[in-house]
């Protein structure tokens, strides 16, 4: 397995690598690197790795801007002193969020997820789970934490966006992450079952469970709940009508 290892501590970096020799022989570090700048560079004129550890607070700027700015096609694995961006790793290719000091146990527990995961996915080119789309667009590859759940359509009550990260919310209860936005799994489910209330909410048919008018516009009561207030503007409020009708 190619690695590169993204990190200003020096210390850290070498600790890192030792780390993953001792713990997996055939592990190659191709590259240790110190900013964004040197990432992007080097990400510019080399092929993808098969996996990277990067810390997320470099010396000229998070990590995040590496991959903002270079297409990701490998996994990644974020190394980090704060909890707080946990959410935001999932942006970009996250299967694991190792709080600092990384130790070996928690080195190999991430390395066993990703030997794991090796079956879903092609080294080097993000994921084939992910890329797979669905089997007759029957059903969702959607994450919880850094697992990969096979959900099928049916049972997701709503799709939604907070923090420009787009959840399916099931008919359990259950908040998982998405790695489509809400135009793309628009274009994919069944016009019939699901309605684009907003561009926050794509509901199912299933979970509305009530609605009422409101000033021209049409509130919806979905369940699971929602505690914010979900409306159709005046605009979609026929069409939508229509999509209730049938």
């Amino acid at each position: 397995m190619k690695v590169i290892i993204i990190e200003d501590e020096l210390l850290a970096q070498a600790k890192l690598e030792d780390m993953l020799t001792r713990l997996d022989e055939r592990i190659e570090v191709l590259a240790k690197i110190t900013s964004v700048r040197e990432a992007l560079l080097w990400l510019t004129n080399h092929p993808a790795p098969d996996l990277a550890f990067v810390d997320i607070q470099l010396s000229d700027d998070h990590s995040f801007e590496i991959f903002r700015k270079h297409p990701i096609t490998f996994p990644v694995i974020f190394t980090t002193a704060y909890d707080k961006y946990l959410l935001e790793s999932f942006e970009f290719n996250s299967i694991d969020y190792l709080l600092k000091p990384v130790t070996e146990e928690k080195l190999k527990r991430a390395l066993d997820k990703v030997k794991t995961l090796e079956r879903h996915f092609v080294m080097g080119n993000v994921t084939r789970l992910l890329d797979a789309g669905t089997a007759g667009k029957n059903r969702i590859i959607a994450r919880k934490g850094t697992e990969f759940i096979a959900l099928p359509l049916d049972d997701v009550a709503y799709f939604y966006t907070e923090h420009k990260i787009v959840f399916a919310r099931d008919f359990a209860g259950r908040q998982l992450i998405v790695d489509k936005n809400l135009a793309e799994l628009e274009a994919m489910v069944d016009k019939k079952k699901f309605f684009r209330l907003n561009r926050k909410y794509l509901a199912q048919l299933k979970a509305i469970d009530r609605f009422k008018p409101d000033n021209g516009k049409i509130r919806i009561f979905i369940q699971p709940e929602m505690k914010e207030e979900i409306h159709v503007s005046k605009e979609t409020a026929p069409e939508f009508r229509t999509w209730m009708e049938g």
